[in-house]
């Protein structure tokens, strides 16, 4: 319904016989030339893992080929640190992950916003600024900003969204059960972006069903390129994420760490946290239409109808 394999080359097998060429055969030497010039394409790989450092970290940039909207950086700034970001044909939306600052946009300033210690610790306040519009952010103490953004070119208002705005909800039943944040969506006037965060309880999933939102075919889906950006409580945590196509021509699993990031152009994107560990992670959607439309894979939808079930008998 709509609202708004970790893969090794295999000529990594067999680098250590080329040290010893000498030592073959003519038979086996074509064996290897002819095995190494028919090898598959190594999959694309859509992990991301940067030490990240003070000022802005370029997580996603507008260069990537991998996505066609969705830029991602992180900012972070001690007390009085100023970043100013001149006009540009973008719209941006500044999650603070934690601390506090003041943003200077347009006509409009918002001081010292942002309550939160980190991302566990309730839901965040975020700043949506348009295209076409200079901002500066300055740091009230330490302050980590999600900078999210997207080609765009509507005029609308700049826009502060506090936490009690933010639309909470509890997602799922058993360890699947995870809690959802929606921060911009269908109520907040945006060119492309959607966004928001999810939290996992340690050991469940989230993504559950798997789904994806790859083609344009509503009313059965819709299509939207995502990133995933993660913390982990404690931060020595971890967690996984497979990305997997229906064909499998995608199917990717990925060990994910504290500040690592995933980018998901298709295929369906389940997460686990690892056992004794609490899993976060800022989604941010893009598409051509705005619209969030998902598609369930079938061979997982039945965990829907447990839902109710699992309700009802107090689980």
């Amino acid at each position: 319904m709509c609202n708004l394999g970790l893969h090794s080359p295999l000529t990594t097998h067999y680098s250590p016989l080329t040290t010893h060429h000498s030592l073959l055969t003519t038979h086996q030497r074509s064996f290897f030339l002819i095995l190494s010039i028919n090898l598959p394409e190594e999959a694309m790989n859509l992990h991301i893992r940067k030490s990240l450092q003070r000022g802005h970290n370029e997580i996603v940039g507008a260069t990537d080929t991998r996505l066609t909207f969705i830029e991602l950086g992180n900012l972070r700034l001690g007390d009085g640190e100023p970043y100013t970001q001149e006009p540009e044909a973008k719209e941006a939306a500044l999650v603070i992950l934690s601390g506090q600052c003041t943003v200077k946009a347009g006509v409009e300033t918002f001081e010292a916003i942002g309550a939160r210690t980190d991302v566990f610790s309730g839901a965040p306040y975020t700043v949506y600024v348009p295209c076409d519009m200079a901002y500066e952010i300055v740091g009230v103490g330490d302050v980590e900003i999600a900078l999210c953004k997207a080609p765009s070119d509507l005029k609308c208002p700049v826009r502060l969204i506090t936490p009690p705005e933010v639309k909470t909800k509890s997602v799922g039943r058993l360890n699947w059960r995870r809690d959802v944040r929606d921060i911009i969506d269908a109520d907040v006037e945006a060119k492309h972006l959607v966004i928001g965060e999810t939290l996992n309880p340690p050991g469940h999933w989230s993504s559950a069903p798997p789904h994806r939102h790859d083609f344009d075919r509503l009313p059965e889906e819709a299509n939207m390129e995502e990133v995933y950006f993660f913390k982990l409580k404690p931060s020595g945590g971890f967690g996984i994420q497979r990305v997997y196509t229906d064909d499998r021509s995608t199917d990717e699993a990925y060990g994910i760490e504290d500040n690592d990031a995933v980018v998901i152009p298709e295929g369906y994107h389940p997460v686990v946290a690892g056992p004794g560990y609490r899993l976060y992670y800022l989604w941010i959607l893009a598409g051509e239409h705005r619209i969030l439309c998902p598609r369930d894979d079938p061979a997982h939808a039945w965990l829907k109808n447990v839902e109710p079930i699992a309700e009802e008998i107090g689980l």
